[in-house]
């Protein structure tokens, strides 16, 4: 009874967390708001979210990069929802793409020093997996109060061009369509694509407008007669279709991407599909409540694989990493996930749940190594607070051993993906292949926290040193300035740990369900599938 009473507690808080999820989600999908929405279908536009449905096939899987990009960010001058564009994996004429779109009802589609960081992501996604990418293009340019922000550095605007040329040369298929506006350095996006259409009365493309065109050099043209469909089908050439309107545009992309030839696959194992055999709507009530007790990830496995068969890796050594072989939607995958258990080590020492000893990381190293042996991609669960510290675990080389791990994992060449389950604190983070290492995804669910440590510990760290600052200075400090002081700090990093304000700066592509983790997973293999392996596995110099 009482184990039912702590299911159903558990059920009621995830049921909580995925309602905030959903609202949230909801909001965002408005962009700019219903009246921008209205004006653009005044213009006869489909909104961004439109034109991608109305593109991928129907009844097919999706996976949506970046929803809450930007979340609480630039509020004083009104938001910028999602980035102001939209990425979304999917299907069109069977073949699986990465599709962006700027979504015009926001800030007419005008790039904000975020948007750019999720565009290039896109594109680094599209690179990694030699994935074709769409671009349906509605801009007004730069959000010129922070062009200081967009312009000039080396991740910044500038390199979506750049990797347009490195695409090309790759044989990466870019295929752009001009569905409103495009101007100045936009413009060479589609343009750099391998084919590039414009719907007519809608689409413009042009170095520069009408305004600046007068104020330049005097002359008075009008938008169209500059730059429209008409304009650059027939006189220029530098558009390859006219299109009649959004819907006829991608009908266009349709038919292209129903004739590209097949891919040269990595060849990475997959079978028939099985459901795992344990319920995984039972994840709602095995993640705690409360991130200080303990759980059995073995719990949350059988609920992620195929029929619930999980090949554990030595089962009985480095028990706060757990270690093995399964499959995913028949996907062949290597698991490396944090154990929340309090467990026994191989010297009958307890160990804390989700702390990462010497042992473990030594045999999570040495696994992934296998892994890369056999060519099977690697997923990582994350619910990590760091690694073992104190003078036993520093005797014992707890540095070398977690360096190990990070250089097998950091120079792993089959795919890695990572799922933050719960906590991802400090060099853990690092150790479970966070955002610096690569993962070809990387996604939280609702339950997950990104930080350097812990809420608690790194509060009681900044307060200590705001304490000492300020009486270094003279002044005296009660208790009760104290605790004002710490309510103050805390406030402020439980804002940061939340997925939100990771998933808001990119550091995560997306807080999921996790019942559509399985989706992701296997969306995100078949995705590296298109990529074969170009380098030999080598982890250069190990200390031993």
């Amino acid at each position: 009874m009482a184990k039912e009473m702590e299911f159903n507690k558990r059920e009621d808080a995830m049921q909580m967390l995925m309602s905030k999820l959903i609202q949230k989600t909801t909001k965002i999908y408005e962009g700019g708001g219903k009246k921008k929405i209205e004006a653009q279908h005044a213009q006869g536009k489909l909104t961004a979210r439109e034109r991608i449905d109305y593109l991928l096939d129907k009844d097919t899987q999706r996976i949506e990069i970046g929803t809450f990009t930007a979340d609480e960010m630039y509020e004083d001058v009104g938001g910028c929802p999602s980035g102001g564009c939209v990425v979304m994996i999917g299907y069109v004429s069977g073949r699986q793409c990465i599709v962006v779109a700027n979504d015009a009802t926001v800030k007419a589609g005008a790039w904000f020093p975020i948007t750019a960081k999720k565009n290039l992501r896109a594109q680094e996604i599209a690179m990694e997996n030699r994935l074709p990418i769409i671009y349906l293009v509605d801009s007004a340019g730069v959000f010129l109060p922070f062009q200081d922000e967009v312009f000039p550095d080396k991740e910044h605007f500038g390199r979506m061009f750049r990797n347009n040329a490195h695409m090309s040369s790759q044989g990466i298929v870019q295929i752009a369509a001009i569905m409103g506006s495009c101007v100045a350095g936009g413009a060479y996006l589609p343009i750099m694509s391998d084919e590039a259409m414009i719907v007519d009365k809608t689409g413009t493309i042009f170095l520069a407008g009408s305004y600046l065109v007068k104020a330049a050099i005097g002359e008075d043209i009008d938008n169209e007669t500059l730059g429209g469909a008409t304009t650059q089908c027939e006189i220029s050439g530098v558009t390859d279709y006219k299109c009649a309107n959004d819907q006829d545009c991608l009908d266009r992309i349709k038919k292209i991407f129903d004739k590209i030839g097949k891919y040269t696959e990595a060849g990475y194992d997959r079978v028939e599909a099985k459901a795992p055999a344990k319920d995984p709507k039972e994840i709602y009530g095995l993640m705690p409540e409360s991130r200080e007790k303990p759980y059995d990830m073995h719990d949350i496995i059988d609920r992620l694989v195929d029929n619930s068969d999980f090949e554990e890796y030595k089962a009985d050594y480095g028990k706060s990493i757990l270690c093995g072989l399964a499959r995913i939607e028949g996907w062949a995958v290597g698991i490396i996930a944090n154990q929340r258990k309090i467990v026994k080590s191989k010297k009958g020492e307890m160990q804390i749940g989700g702390v990462i000893y010497s042992d473990s990381a030594d045999k999570a190293a040495r696994f992934v190594m296998n892994c890369n042996q056999k060519k099977i991609p690697l997923l990582f669960l994350q619910d990590v607070t760091g690694f073992m510290v104190g003078s036993r675990s520093e005797h014992g080389g707890i540095i070398k051993d977690g360096a190990k791990l990070v250089n097998a994992m950091a120079n792993s060449v089959v795919p890695k993906f990572t799922v933050i389950v719960g906590n991802s604190y400090g060099a853990g983070n690092y150790a479970m292949c966070g955002k610096a290492y690569d993962p070809r995804l990387i996604v939280a669910w609702p339950t997950a926290q990104i930080a350097v440590m812990g809420g608690e510990q790194a509060a009681k760290t900044l307060l200590q040193i705001q304490v000492s600052t300020l009486k270094a200075k003279g002044q005296v400090i009660t208790p009760e300035d104290e605790k004002k002081l710490l309510d103050t700090i805390m406030d402020r990093y439980a804002k940061q740990l939340s997925p939100y304000y990771a998933a808001s700066r990119l550091w995560v592509d997306e807080i999921i369900d996790p019942l559509d983790t399985r989706k992701w997973v296997s969306m995100g293999i078949e995705a590296a599938n298109h990529a074969p392996i170009t380098r030999p596995y080598n982890v250069g110099v190990l200390q031993t």
